[in-house]
């Protein structure tokens, strides 16, 4: 009788025990972190174990890590850290939130890929938006050899991005994104804008060199499509494209208000008032719009335009070059009224 009471308190105090460790192992691996919105951790590819800790208490304000560090132990964390974007929930726990680091298993972003200048100010974009920074990225896109393998060259690089939002990995390295960008490219090129392309003479290269021109020539939407056209006119008559921008962009010196003869002496290949067609590139990278603009052009017989007096960003468009004349001496004369010089 004394044997069996014994056999029993023995098994209560084991389930007793059980209990404890189920409780314990609960409060360790399954108690959320009480994240207050879905958060982003990043883990760069020179992280260790330690930091990584550190920025799940920064980041996901996990207080006690006591559950993840025997997990990151037993499971030899250290030796197999994967970088990489993750993004938690409010309803992570500890158990999860381990599986999904010491996996690998992350989460896309978006990268957005703007219509900005020069390849350089794109580096530096995709340097705040994936873990490569943007010497990587400058690097490839100032190598000939790696830009000929995509079928561009220095000059025409621009044209392979076309701005729009994607989704990535935010380990991705360098070459592979601008792999992904060539894929996105010939995606973007289908055969019908293809088709445009060919009616206004012009390689899917040449369109975005053109629409890179448009925009910067005109911020109204609306307008470029009669920019275009414009140039489309000169192009087929055979007339220097005389196009400002180009000169902006020849002197790098965007913020020029008015262009003035000696601006118009620089020895440069993006000089189109010294050197007819267009220049060998995209003076930046041009939007799906300016893009667009170009390949749905307006119909119409200008060959000069001249920004408009009241300076509202629009122009004035002219057949003849003495209706131009009289179109640049009213804008002459309002420059000269606020002293812009």
């Amino acid at each position: 009788m004394k044997s069996k009471k014994t056999i029993i308190i023995c098994a209560l105090v084991t389930i007793l025990i059980l209990g404890g460790v189920i409780s314990a192992v609960s409060l360790l691996f399954n108690h959320p972190l009480r994240i207050e919105k879905p958060t982003f951790i990043y883990i760069d590819r020179d992280d260790t174990a330690d930091s990584v800790y550190v920025k799940l208490q920064r980041d996901l304000n996990a207080t006690h890590l006591t559950g993840f560090k025997m997990l990151a132990r037993l499971k030899k964390y250290d030796q197999q850290i994967h970088s990489g974007a993750y993004r938690f929930d409010a309803s992570i726990n500890t158990l999860t939130l381990f599986r999904r680091l010491s996996s690998g298993h992350q989460t896309p972003v978006k990268v957005v890929i703007p219509s900005v200048r020069t390849l350089s100010r794109l580096a530096r974009s995709l340097d705040r938006q994936l873990m490569p920074d943007s010497t990587e990225f400058a690097r490839l896109v100032g190598d000939s050899a790696f830009c000929a393998s995509l079928g561009f060259n220095l000059e025409t690089m621009p044209a392979l991005f076309i701005p729009n939002t994607y989704e990535a990995y935010w380990n991705t390295d360098a070459e592979a994104f601008i792999q992904r960008m060539k894929k996105e490219y010939e995606r973007f090129w289908t055969q019908e804008r293809k088709d445009k392309a060919q009616a206004c003479g012009l390689t899917p290269v040449e369109v975005s060199t053109l629409a890179s021109i448009v925009e910067e020539e005109t911020a109204n939407k609306s307008e470029m499509p009669m920019v275009a056209e414009l140039y489309l006119n000169r192009l087929q008559a055979g007339m220097p494209l005389q196009a400002d921008p180009t000169i902006k962009f020849s002197l790098q010196e965007f913020g020029l208000r008015r262009i003035l003869h000696k601006h118009l002496e620089i020895e440069s290949p993006y000089n189109t008032y010294k050197h007819a067609g267009l220049p060998p590139g995209p003076i930046r990278i041009a939007s799906i719009q300016g893009i667009e603009s170009v390949l749905n052009h307006a119909q119409h017989d200008y060959l000069y335009m001249c920004a408009k007096e009241d300076f509202s960003g629009t122009h004035n468009f002219a057949a003849t070059f003495a209706e131009h004349q009289a179109n640049a001496r009213r804008y002459q004369q309002a420059l000269n009224k606020r002293n812009i010089r």
